[in-house]
């Protein structure tokens, strides 16, 4: 499939900023879209290539403009995990929901071929069946969730015979990145163990969760990208691998074996209710997908740029919630404490 120019959304993210590294080696022409909320530096690596437009703007307002001579859309865009969504629920809403749809019915108008979105594997929420494939029974158990679902049922109302539509339901996701997540279950048990010496898990951490490296999932969305449309439009794919289901206890003997002298924690608190164990044969037969990177090897990466002082544990950049939490106090201080529209 020839690809020419591509919009991403949500490109200044853990997932986003190694999507534009991919797109720009791939020769496309790429507009990375987002609020930046973590740095623009974060791409700064490619903020000179010839083929990178960087675009400051939100899903919620951005000029429907930006989609013009655009091919592809990769859809990354949105409040990116459960505690974040929990924060202002009227907020997640409008973003997580209203700006996707936004953007999807913008896309269509504008001529778009294919729109891939950034789904989850969250939408399975708790259910006791192994191995769910893509035709099994959905039940979201939050609120972030629960948005993607709204968002995979639009897309398929939208889809015709010229706007191509892909849903990527991606495994909790774990690795390094340029704009790092440490509050990922496998970033945040690796950091702790390595900084602390201590992993908790609540109530025997038998919880069920499939697993993929963040480079893996970017090779699952180039792999869609340039897939013929008669194999993808249309469809919905995990993304992950069989051997990646893990229970939450599992990952904290992993991360164990890694770094020896942690100690695991059962800290008893309220059972989490979202547990799912999921079948990836759909990708592997249609697009010839194998993830290039294990737990164990996650584990290594997160251990490697610690000591290299890559990462670091306790920067507050690496917290979702609590960035976001900052961000609004900060707000809040900021309008208390101006006069006439500045501080000074």
């Amino acid at each position: 499939m020839k690809t020419n120019k591509v919009l991403v959304t949500g490109a200044g993210g853990f997932i986003g900023t190694l999507m534009v590294e991919m797109l720009l080696k791939n020769k496309c022409s790429v507009v990375a879209l987002d609020r930046y909320f973590f740095g623009v530096d974060k791409l700064k690596a490619f903020e000179n290539h010839t083929n990178l437009k960087i675009v400051k703007e939100d899903t919620r307002y951005v000029s429907e403009s930006i989609f013009k001579d655009i091919d592809i859309v990769i859809d990354l865009a949105g409040l990116s995990n459960d505690a974040s969504c929990e924060i202002d629920p009227s907020l997640t809403h409008n973003i997580n929901n209203l700006g996707a749809i936004r953007m999807i019915k913008a896309a269509k108008k504008a001529g778009v071929r294919r729109y891939i979105y950034s789904s989850s594997a969250s939408v399975y929420g708790f259910n006791e069946a192994l191995g769910l494939n893509e035709t099994g029974d959905q039940n979201p158990q939050t609120i972030y969730a629960k948005s993607k679902v709204a968002v995979e049922e639009t897309l398929l109302q939208e889809r015709t015979k010229n706007f191509e539509v892909v849903m990527l339901r991606n495994a909790t996701v774990y690795g390094v990145a340029p704009r790092m997540r440490m509050d990922l279950c496998i970033n945040i048990m690796t950091a702790r163990a390595w900084s602390e010496g201590i992993i908790k898990i609540e109530n025997g951490g038998m919880q069920w969760r499939p697993f993929v490296h963040v480079r893996d999932v970017v090779k699952a969305f180039e792999l869609v990208m340039k897939a013929d449309g008669k194999l993808v439009d249309g469809e919905a794919f995990n993304v992950g691998s069989n051997e990646q289901n893990y229970t939450i206890s599992d990952i904290a003997n992993l991360v164990a074996k890694e770094l020896p002298r942690t100690a695991i924690h059962n800290t008893g608190d309220d059972m989490d209710y979202r547990s799912y164990n999921l079948n990836f044969d759909k990708i592997e037969r249609v697009l010839g997908y194998k993830p290039s990177m294990s737990v164990s090897d996650g584990i290594k990466e997160v251990i490697k740029a610690l000591e290299k002082k890559v990462i670091t544990y306790d920067d507050p950049k690496g917290y979702t919630l609590q960035w976001y939490i900052n961000l609004m106090e900060w707000e809040k201080r900021v309008k208390e404490l101006s006069y006439d529209g500045k501080m000074f």
